[in-house]
């Protein structure tokens, strides 16, 4: 029996995360591992898990959702992540960090974290594209920052989310599925943003999901940036430069910290 692994539990905007790092596991994390980890009943209960590397010459994070998938990219994950490297003296001078949708740098001050987030991409080009569903049909902009998102434009993203979402990110127009982001414009420079996201559902926040909000906002509707994004755990500012290069700026918060109980571990070793 090994001895129980640590971890830290983290927030930002109430998207909630297990943060652990590589080294301290006996055994690889895998799909089923990271499901029994997320699980609220039998684990600790997380959106994902956050798993920090390093043993190369960046610190990396790799993220894996709560259905055992891996997702390119987190935002709100890479502030979290910055902040345990920055208070655990982990983090480069140079704010450098891995992710599996490439390199990004990060500014720790305080709580809050900004993160050059690198350049945004229209994959099918800078428009809106209808999209039948059974729910109806909708306008939608395919925004990727290093991982895919559908954006659609909505008077009243509560009251779709849950179930336009799931449609839309299983679509066939999305084989690898798709992250989905339903906004209202509020202002010349804010917008309300709800998040279906890919593997984990309905959450509070997304780190890259108002990155893509904003970006097709500024480009599609005439938004001012820097952006302010309405999110259900709180606000996070994204400037959208003219080459689409965007910066991410918000808070992260450590919860608690732990270990895996004799329990969980005996569980995840017969995995």
């Amino acid at each position: 029996m090994y001895d129980g692994i640590p971890f830290e539990k983290w927030q930002g905007l109430g998207n909630h995360y297990v943060v652990t790092e590589s080294a301290h596991w006996p055994f690889a994390i895998t799909p089923g591992r990271a499901v029994q980890v997320c699980d609220p009943n039998f684990g600790v209960g997380a959106d994902g898990i956050l798993e920090v590397v390093t043993s190369g010459s960046l610190p990396e994070m790799r993220v894996w959702n709560p259905d055992g998938s891996m997702a390119e990219n987190c935002g709100n994950g890479i502030r979290m992540v910055s902040r345990y490297l920055a208070l655990n003296s982990l983090l480069p001078a140079d704010g450098r960090v891995l992710t599996g949708a490439g390199e990004v740098r990060v500014q720790v001050d305080g709580s809050v974290v900004a993160v050059e987030m690198g350049r945004a991409v229209f994959p099918a080009g800078e428009g809106e594209e209808p999209l039948s569903t059974e729910a109806g049909e909708f306008a939608l902009a395919e925004v990727s920052m290093g991982n895919p998102h559908a954006v659609i434009r909505h008077d009243d993203p509560d009251a779709v989310v849950a179930t336009v979402g799931p449609l839309v990110e299983n679509s066939p127009r999305f084989p690898d599925r798709t992250n989905v982001e339903f906004i209202r414009r509020d202002g010349p420079g804010e917008i309300t943003m709800r998040v279906w996201e890919r593997g984990a559902g309905v959450t509070m926040a997304c780190g890259t999901g108002a990155c893509a909000a904003a970006v097709a906002g500024v480009r599609l509707d005439g938004l001012e940036s820097p952006v302010t994004v309405h999110l259900a755990g709180g606000d996070l500012i994204i400037d959208v430069a003219d080459d689409l290069a965007v910066t991410m700026t918000g808070p992260a918060d450590p919860i608690y910290s732990g270990r895996f109980s004799p329990a969980l571990m005996s569980r995840l070793e017969s995995m």
